[in-house]
């Protein structure tokens, strides 16, 4: 149960991360934004910190991606369905 749980926590933490990547954000960027400090911030990213539900939504809004993505998704999977959602969002203006 305790490993599983390390992988969630992983899987999230890579997910914010990857999301970070693709929308060209820095640490250095969303740790400003959630007034905290880039070392902070990082601890996020590579799982040692531990996510409030209340910080996991301001990361989701930061990102601009839906908290459930963070969740669920499997790191690989999670661009391809962010930009097919930008895709559709433009064509649809």
């Amino acid at each position: 149960m305790k490993d599983l749980l390390a992988l969630k926590t992983k899987n999230v933490a890579g997910n914010i991360r990857k999301i970070r990547e693709y929308r060209d954000y820095t640490q250095d960027y969303l740790a400003a934004k959630l007034k905290i400090s880039q070392n902070a911030y990082s601890k996020i990213e590579l799982g040692y910190s531990k996510l409030t539900v209340d910080r996991l939504f301001q990361v989701a809004l930061i990102l601009e991606v839906e908290v459930n993505h963070l969740l669920t998704l499997d790191p690989k999977d999670l661009i391809k369905i962010i930009a097919d959602d930008e895709s559709k969002l433009i064509a649809s203006h």
